[in-house]
C-alpha cells in the first residue's frame, strides 16, 4: 500500500509486464517468487512486535499478508491509478468485504438493476436482512439515478459495463451526484479491466475487479482485487483479514502471469469482439446484440468518452429463444460452454446458467434479461476462426 510509483511514465501496457515487482525478486530471480509460507520468523521479538502493530513494514501471517499476493496488489495499483489496493479469495469477496465494511444499519444504497447475479444477490437478499435499503435504478437512465441519489444515500454502487447485457453508465455524472451528498462510490471495473477504463480519474472511491477474469486470463485461478483511496482500501483490509477471505498465493502468482499479457489479450479480443458484433447484427437469426464499440448501442457515446476500448465482452439474443440457443450452443466448437469470462478460450453460455444462475427466472425477467440472452466472451483466437464456428453452429437452427 505505497504511494504511486515512477512508473507514471510509462504506458498501461509496460506496467502490467513490470510494475510492483523488483522488490519481490529475491535471489536475483526474473519473475516474483511464489512464497507458500504460512507464518514468518523473526528473532528480534521488538521488531516482531513492531511489524506486527503495523508500525514497521513484514509479514507476519498469510491470513494478512503474503508476498506473492503483496507483488500482485502493486501491480493494480499502479494500473489503476490508486494510492493503495488490496486483494481477496475471489471477486464476490471483494464485492462483499467493500460493502460489509462500511454499511450500517438504516444505511441506503443505490444501485442499478444490471449487476452480476451475485451482487444482485447481496443487494436482494442479503442487505436487506441488516436492515440496509436498496434502490434499483434502471440502467443507463440517469436521471432517475440522480434522482434516488439526491434522496439521499451512503452509497452509490455501480457496474460498467455490466455483465450481461453490456450496458454502460456515465461515471463521470454518477460521481458528481454522489459526491453531493458525501456518499460513497463504487465501480466493478471487471468487463472493462484497467487497459480500457479507470474509473479513479473520475474521483470514484473503489474500484473492484473479479480478477478470475481477463486480470488473470487463463480460467486457472480465483481471485479479487479493489484498488482507491488509502484509508478506505486500509479499512477493507482489516475487514479481510479478520474476516479471512484471503487471496491465495498460488493464485496471486498466476494473477502476476496473466498481467503479463493483458494489453495484448485484451487489444486482442477488444478487436475481436468488435468485428463478430458487427457480424452478429447482420445475422438473421440473431435478434438483437448488446455491444458498446456498436456505434447504435444506446451507450456508445458514454463508451466511447469514458473507455479507451470496448472490451471482450459482448451478448446476444436469438429468434425463436431458447429453443434456438439449445440447438446453436451445442455445435461450437471453438468455445468452452461454461460459467466464466475473459479467457484466451472463447467461453458462451446463456446467463441463465452464467451470470445469473442464482436468481429466479421472474427476477431476471425484472432485471431484463432474456432467458436466452448468449453471453459471448471472446478469446485470443483468430477472429475469421471464431465467426466460421458462429456461422456453422448457426446452420444448425431451425429456421
Amino acid at each position: 500500500m505505497s504511494s504511486l510509483s515512477n512508473y507514471d511514465k510509462h504506458s498501461q501496457a509496460t506496467k502490467a509486464v513490470w510494475a510492483g515487482e523488483k522488490p519481490y525478486r529475491v535471489h536475483g530471480a526474473s519473475q516474483v517468487p511464489l512464497v507458500h509460507s504460512v507464518a514468518y520468523t523473526y528473532d528480534d521479538l521488538d521488531h516482531w512486535y513492531e511489524v506486527a502493530i503495523g508500525n514497521a513494514y513484514g509479514h507476519i501471517y498469510g491470513r494478512n499478508t503474503n508476498p506473492t499476493v503483496e507483488s500482485f496488489e502493486e501491480k493494480m495499483r499502479i494500473l489503476e491509478g490508486a494510492e493503495a489496493a488490496t486483494s481477496f479469495s475471489t471477486g464476490m469477496a471483494a464485492i462483499s468485504n467493500s460493502l460489509h465494511t462500511f454499511l450500517r444499519p438504516g444505511d441506503r444504497i443505490v444501485t442499478i438493476k444490471d449487476t452480476y447475479g451475485g451482487t444482485n444477490k447481496i443487494f436482494s437478499e442479503f442487505l436487506p436482512k441488516l436492515n440496509i435499503d436498496i434502490t434499483f435504478c434502471d440502467t443507463g437512465e440517469h436521471e432517475q439515478v440522480e434522482k434516488e441519489i439526491a434522496k439521499g444515500c451512503q452509497l452509490v454502487y455501480l457496474e460498467t459495463p455490466t455483465n450481461p447485457t453490456v450496458k454502460v453508465t456515465d461515471i463521470e455524472r454518477m460521481v458528481k451526484a454522489a459526491k453531493a451528498q458525501n456518499a460513497l462510490i463504487f465501480v466493478d471495473n471487471t468487463f472493462a479491466t484497467p487497459l480500457n477504463q479507470n474509473p479513479l480519474k473520475y474521483g470514484v472511491d473503489l474500484v473492484i475487479h473479479s480478477a478470475t477474469k481477463f486480470l488473470g486470463g487463463h480460467a486457472d485461478a480465483l481471485g479479487g482485487v479493489i484498488c482507491g483511496n488509502k484509508d478506505l482500501v486500509e479499512k477493507v483490509f482489516h475487514y479481510r483479514e479478520i474476516n479471512g477471505a484471503t487471496m491465495d498465493p498460488n493464485a496471486a502468482y498466476f494473477m502476476i502471469r496473466g498481467l503479463k499479457t493483458l494489453d495484448l489479450r485484451i487489444t486482442r479480443q477488444c478487436e475481436s469482439a468488435q468485428k463478430i458484433a458487427e457480424y452478429l447484427q447482420q445475422h438473421p437469426l440473431v435478434e438483437d446484440v448488446f455491444y458498446p464499440g456498436l456505434k447504435d448501442h444506446s451507450h456508445h457515446d458514454i463508451a466511447k468518452k469514458q473507455m479507451k476500448r470496448f472490451g471482450g465482452m459482448l451478448s446476444f439474443s436469438m429468434k425463436n429463444g431458447m429453443a434456438a440457443v439449445k440447438e446453436f450452443l451445442p455445435k461450437l466448437e471453438l468455445a468452452n460452454r461454461a460459467a466464466n469470462l475473459g479467457a484466451v478460450e472463447t467461453t458462451v453460455g446463456p446467463a441463465r446458467t452464467t451470470s445469473h444462475v442464482e436468481n429466479t427466472p421472474e427476477e431476471r425477467k425484472e432485471l431484463g434479461i432474456p432467458e436466452s440472452l448468449v453471453r459471448y466472451s471472446v478469446g485470443i483466437e483468430d477472429v475469421d476462426d471464431l465467426i466460421n464456428d458462429i456461422e456453422q453452429a448457426f446452420s444448425y437452427v431451425t429456421k
